[in-house]
């Protein structure tokens, strides 16, 4: 591939980094498409993927660290939100002290899960900026989050692109299947929550 044709595959890469690291504060950004479509447009790169995957985890990993000390700081801005959005507030709340409450292996966990549902990430980064817990541990458990959703949803754009023989078809079936494994996470958060407030 010549260098005139890797300016739309850049550009696309440059757009899905910053998305992922704007999703943090804006959880309605599509970063999760933007990444399917950059790994479909760079397959003919030798090593984009690995690259793209690495590019993303770390643009995901700086989206929370900096969310987190604005939330640690008490930024202005970050405060107004959660005053003007109470459901937030109450979410972050809830999640507080479900996460300082629990072994290191289940708080592990509740951050992985995070990125995998509908602005978790974006609540629990609140959540742990507005509490006493451990930044070092949180973003320890952030970095590996941050791997684990890049591998998985370049993974998922890789796979398609091999598995079908058009762009538009596989952005199709990697964005359906992101969608459906994030609502499904999402409601087997929103069970569990029920079933702990229950007892």
């Amino acid at each position: 591939m010549d260098a005139a044709a890797l300016v739309g595959p850049v550009w696309i890469c440059v757009l899905a980094l910053f998305a992922v690291l704007g999703d943090a504060f804006l959880p309605f950004l599509p970063s999760g498409t933007l990444v399917i479509l950059a790994v479909l447009n760079t397959t003919e790169v030798d090593g984009a993927p690995l690259l793209l995957g690495a590019g993303v985890a770390v643009a995901s990993f700086l989206g929370d660290y900096v969310l987190l000390n604005l939330a640690r700081r008490g930024s202005p801005r970050v405060q107004r939100r959660l005053d003007d959005r109470p459901e937030l507030a109450a979410s972050v709340e809830r999640l507080q002290h479900y996460f300082t409450g629990q072994t290191s292996r289940t708080a592990a966990a509740v951050v992985i899960v995070a990125r995998f549902v509908p602005a978790g990430r974006t609540v629990l980064d609140l959540a742990v900026g507005h509490s006493s817990s451990s930044s070092r541990r949180f973003l320890r458990m952030s970095a590996l989050a941050a791997l684990i959703w890049a591998s998985y949803i370049v993974s998922l754009g890789w796979l398609n692109s091999h598995w079908f023989n058009t762009e538009w078809l596989s952005l199709v079936v990697s964005c359906v299947a992101a969608t459906t494994i994030s609502t499904a996470v999402a409601r087997v958060v929103r069970r569990r929550r029920r079933e702990l407030a229950l007892t």
